[in-house]
């Protein structure tokens, strides 16, 4: 966008959601949409490029929520023009100064229900995946909406953006926290993206470090009652199986080049079911539920293995990948799944290769430490 000249006011648009030259053109078109002329309460973002979706909120009369920076003082601010305000007034109002001028502040027990979400984005696809700045904010606050129960399945998700920023995104780059969109708004066009992908049904303390919570005072009262609620609300690092697994990695990172992590081993980020017992009772993975698939194409990447194993729906419970050895190794919860993705994994290529698929033995009894299972153990454990 810098380099052809796209962006508009602030530059450089670089670690923030870029503004762009028709970025008007783009936010009036969401005047054409029934969601929004139904809409009574939208809440968007307070970025540049959507200044016009919020002065078109304030000017049909409707509440317009805007979320506080970083989350640092509350949830939401909720904009309310001064009597009898005009055009020009209300164009005040939707900047970022008339934002802090015109605000009351709304916490978690404001019984709000919003209609209308409008978010920012660095790049989106027409499928509807989203990517932000990174810091996962406009997720948490979905997240958090949903917690107090202001948002549903039904509420719209609409982003405005430069054609430019409308690209392909590859779907393996999105987790189970990440917020879609229904609506992306372009100066040339509505995309409507039909997109099926389930969007954050709340938070996910388990993906929530000590350090986030210390950080935003309103996730941390919500942290506190759900907790009162006898919901799990165990954070990162505070989860037993977590801590094992991290374990687990340092032990499989010690049998690569450098004891590099992302060699070792890649989660798919799939949170464990009840019952589903990954660690035997030493604290070792279960070699009973580990399959092993080699004679992979120096050309295939895990996240090639990934799709395949989410096509085939046997998504293991974690996933070690031996790139350089041209192996991976998935564990499963229990025997029976992994050997439904023994049978759907044979007889599967990959980049033009047939993978070997076998089961797994643990290898000197060490976690982490995984071989493929040889004719020799094959026999020892019939015999068995």
């Amino acid at each position: 966008m810098e380099a052809k000249n796209l962006a508009d006011f602030p530059r450089p648009v670089h670690h923030r959601i870029p503004n762009f030259k028709g970025a008007s053109l783009a936010c009036v078109r969401i005047s054409d949409l029934g969601e929004f002329r139904s809409a009574r309460t939208v809440k968007a973002n307070p970025d540049s490029p959507q200044k016009d979706i919020r002065f078109l909120i304030l000017e049909g009369r409707n509440t317009l929520l805007v979320p506080t920076p970083r989350l640092r003082t509350g949830l939401f601010n909720r904009i309310v023009p001064p009597p009898g305000a005009t055009k020009e007034t209300l164009r005040k109002c939707a900047t970022s100064r008339g934002v802090r001028d015109y605000s009351v502040p709304v916490g978690l027990d404001a019984k709000v229900h919003v209609d209308l979400i409008v978010v920012g984005s660095v790049a989106v696809s027409e499928k509807g995946w989203r990517i932000g700045k990174g810091e996962g904010f406009a997720d948490m606050e979905y997240a958090m909406m949903v917690s107090m129960g202001a948002v549903g399945e039904r509420t719209a998700v609409i982003t405005a953006v430069h054609d430019c920023q409308v690209v392909d995104i590859p779907e393996e780059l999105l987790d189970d926290h990440d917020l879609t969109v229904d609506y992306i708004l372009t100066p040339t066009r509505i995309i409507k993206t039909e997109c099926k992908r389930p969007k954050p049904w709340g938070i996910m303390w388990h993906k929530i470090s000590r350090e986030t919570l210390q950080k935003i005072p309103v996730l941390k009262i919500l942290h506190d009652r759900q907790k009162l609620e006898g919901k799990d609300v165990l954070l990162k690092h505070e989860r037993p199986d977590t801590l094992t697994a991290e374990k687990t990695l340092r032990v499989a990172g010690e049998n690569f080049p450098g004891g590099c992590r992302s060699q070792a081993e890649t989660s798919l980020a799939q949170p464990r079911r009840e019952g589903e017992a990954l660690l035997d009772e030493r604290g070792h993975l279960s070699a009973s539920a580990t399959v092993y698939v080699g004679n992979i194409s120096s050309g295939t990447r895990v996240s090639d293995l990934k799709e395949a194993l989410r096509m085939h729906h046997v998504t293991p419970a974690r996933l070690s990948w031996r790139g350089a050895q041209r192996q991976a190794f998935l564990s499963y919860g229990d025997r029976s799944k992994a050997e439904e993705a023994m049978m759907a994994l044979k007889g599967l290529s990959l980049q033009g290769r047939l993978l070997r698929v076998e089961w797994a033995r643990n290898q000197g009894g060490q976690k982490g430490s995984w071989a493929p299972l040889t004719e020799k153990d094959l026999l020892k454990e019939s015999s068995a």
